[in-house]
């Protein structure tokens, strides 16, 4: 357990005093009955117990109630739904293209948007850009806000590596489903990890890839081959191909290139993986993917504050005191 204002545990300190101001007033309430010839200097086994429990369950009180002060928190494993999914997003030059208007980089914004915000609030989204490298700029998150912050940060950059952002999002969902390590301080090389068995393709149905790309690669590592490294894990990729098969000129650092759709690449992903290949013109039919991921209950650590139940047993002592003191003696503690 954790408090989140451990300052307030300073109030103890008064505790004892007010334990020893309890014990002088009940002495002081002796005397005066034996003064009065209301009761007896001395008394059974029972009647003290009787007397002094009052005062013991108002001090113990009170301490639980400096303890709610100090905001305690616990954490508890509680059951949450495990769906992640990673939107792989192409930023290289060709991007800019502007056979899709205004151009492919603006529709492959457009489509991840309408995707993200037509998801659950129990699905994991996370953001990888790639171009000649792999980057994720947001880990896998619940908080559609972050996603679409995200999102809305890409702009084409360099070259084309499917291959690289198709590893990256891998990376990504790893270290989703990973719970972290707690040996923070530790300088020793971790243990190599050893490699997982292949399972059938597209097998694990609480992770996706949706790859976001005109398809054209021109940088290593071969993007069939990462696509059977998913495929080997179970994580299914569907593409959606961001441009035409037409395509258009475009100027790349002083050059003049043409870039068009490459389908048969995005499809042989699709495929390698167990996935499906959709085209821009029918990027409205990516908002139906979740229907295919099944998120599983698994239980999570998850920090929570017990003020309240501290509190609330804080003051049950109180009031049983109270209760008691009245019952025994006719008077509060």
């Amino acid at each position: 357990m954790t408090l989140l204002w451990p300052q307030a545990l300073l109030l103890l300190l008064v505790v004892p005093l007010a334990f020893l101001a309890l014990r002088a007033l009940e002495r002081r309430r002796r005397r005066s009955a034996v003064t009065a010839g209301l009761a007896t200097v001395s008394g059974g086994g029972r009647r003290r117990v009787r007397g002094g429990m009052p005062a013991a369950l108002t001090v113990v009180g009170f301490v639980a109630l400096i303890v709610a002060l100090a905001r305690p928190q616990a954490t508890v494993a509680l059951p949450t739904e495990q769906g992640i999914v990673v939107l792989a997003v192409d930023v290289s030059g060709s991007m800019a293209a502007t056979d899709l208007a205004p151009t492919r980089m603006a529709a492959a914004k457009a489509a991840a948007t309408a995707f993200v915000q037509a998801q659950p609030a129990n699905v994991a989204i996370g953001v990888v850009a790639f171009s000649d490298s792999g980057i994720s700029t947001q880990a896998p998150t619940k908080d559609q806000a972050s996603v679409l912050a995200a999102i809305d940060r890409l702009a084409p950059q360099k070259g084309t590596s499917l291959g690289q952002g198709i590893q990256a999002a891998l990376k990504a969902i790893e270290a989703a489903e990973t719970a972290p390590s707690t040996d923070y301080y530790s300088n020793r090389s971790p243990a190599p990890s050893e490699s997982p068995a292949p399972v059938p393709a597209g097998s694990d149905s609480t992770a996706l890839i949706v790859l976001l790309s005109d398809g054209e690669n021109n940088e290593q590592p071969d993007p069939l081959d990462a696509a059977r490294a998913a495929a080997h894990r179970g994580v299914r990729i569907d593409t959606l191909g961001i441009g035409t098969t037409a395509g258009s000129d475009l100027e790349i650092d002083g050059f003049r290139v043409h870039s068009a759709l490459d389908e048969p690449t995005l499809q042989g992903i699709a495929q390698v993986t167990a996935g499906t290949s959709f085209t821009a013109a029918q990027a409205d039919q990516l908002t139906t993917l979740y229907a295919s991921l099944h998120p599983t209950i698994s239980l999570q650590p998850q920090p929570l504050e017990v003020t309240a139940l501290v509190a609330g047993a804080g003051l049950a002592l109180l009031l049983v005191a109270g209760a008691a003191s009245l019952a025994w003696s006719g008077r509060l503690p």
